[in-house]
């Protein structure tokens, strides 16, 4: 089989990132009769094939670049995209507050782009099963050759399910059957029932929710269930630093906010949650509140059909190099 990470030296359809003058970066698929056309001169990809990871190449204008296979985050912040993707920050937040561990069996929904479906293949390893659910086809097919690209194939424990998650999950799995279930989507809130049907004694429910109305409407429909512990909610902020001698301070700009985490745990049936005590506050709500809680309300942004068309195309060649070194090895006789 395929190693989900390749090594050794470059070869044809393999994904490279380059950085170049001005820490400048480009990430190409190689291929024998291709080249990088910059302001700086030809770089051909035949200078790169053969060379191990981490080598140093010169273009036509003898202009250094640094040759580095993707790592995930490289991959996934440069990938092509039919819907916005959930950040290597959150994703690893996703992994470690699910706890989805070697062999669990987790759902998606939805797939998105396959950023997150990355991140939770490499966490449920060769024994365990994803399933990623998504509405629209078109993302369903950017999500698979991006996973195909990084991969080198598609995984044998991952499937892709076209459809709503509510229609579509109790034929997919058995019911109490779920270990893991994260629902990165719109309105999570009408997928919890389905959800805790699918989801075993003890299992996780997450969702990542963009703005704090949608935040509190999941929150409260979590609890309102009775199926499950109270919720707990956090967001992910990362500073980086500038370290250079004695100039050592935070960076001037940071990735802030770009989503909150709520999760739950799935309690055994009949099993009622021991009561907690908390403080007076405004936790009632009426019609209006609700109101600011729709789907419409919250925002839904829209990706045009023909740029959509144009990212499907761009990730079905990034897959096409992948299959392509992933056929090299047994070409070579290695």
């Amino acid at each position: 089989m395929t190693p989900e990470r390749p090594s050794g030296p470059f070869r044809v359809g393999d994904r490279v990132q380059l950085t170049g003058p001005k820490n400048r970066m480009h990430t190409i698929t190689l291929r024998e009769d291709g080249e990088l056309h910059t302001h700086h001169g030809v770089l051909r990809h035949t200078a790169l094939i053969g060379q191990p990871d981490g080598s140093v190449v010169t273009n036509s204008g003898g202009h250094e670049y640094l040759a580095l296979r993707p790592l995930l985050r490289d991959f996934v912040m440069s990938m092509p995209r039919g819907a916005a993707i959930v950040y290597p920050k959150d994703a690893a937040q996703i992994v470690a507050q699910a706890d989805v561990f070697p062999g669990s069996v987790v759902v998606e929904a939805g797939v998105g782009s396959g950023a997150l479906a990355l991140s939770l293949l490499r966490a449920v390893g060769e024994n365990g099963r994803l399933v990623s659910f998504e509405r629209r086809e078109e993302f369903a097919d950017v999500a698979r050759a991006n996973v195909e690209t990084f991969v080198g194939h598609v995984p044998h424990n991952w499937e892709v399910v076209v459809g709503d998650l509510v229609a579509e999950l109790p034929t997919a799995v058995a019911p109490a059957s779920v270990d893991r279930v994260v629902l990165d989507m719109l309105a999570p809130w009408e997928c919890i029932d389905v959800v805790a049907d699918a989801l075993q004694p003890g299992g996780v429910v997450l969702c990542y929710v963009a703005t704090a109305t949608q935040l509190s409407r999941v929150a409260e429909y979590i609890r309102g269930t009775g199926l499950f512990t109270e919720p707990d909610a956090n967001e992910t902020m990362v500073r980086g630093w500038h370290v250079e001698g004695l100039a050592v301070r935070p960076d001037h700009r940071m990735v802030a906010h770009t989503g909150f985490l709520i999760w739950a745990r799935r309690l055994a049936p009949g099993a009622v949650a021991p009561e907690q005590k908390r403080r007076a506050s405004k936790s009632s709500y009426g019609d209006e509140d609700v109101e600011l809680w729709t789907p419409g309300a919250v925002g839904d942004r829209q990706i045009t059909d023909k740029n959509l068309r144009k990212r499907v195309r761009e990730a079905e060649r990034a897959a096409e190099g992948a299959r392509l070194a992933a056929q090299g090895p047994a070409e070579d006789g290695i």
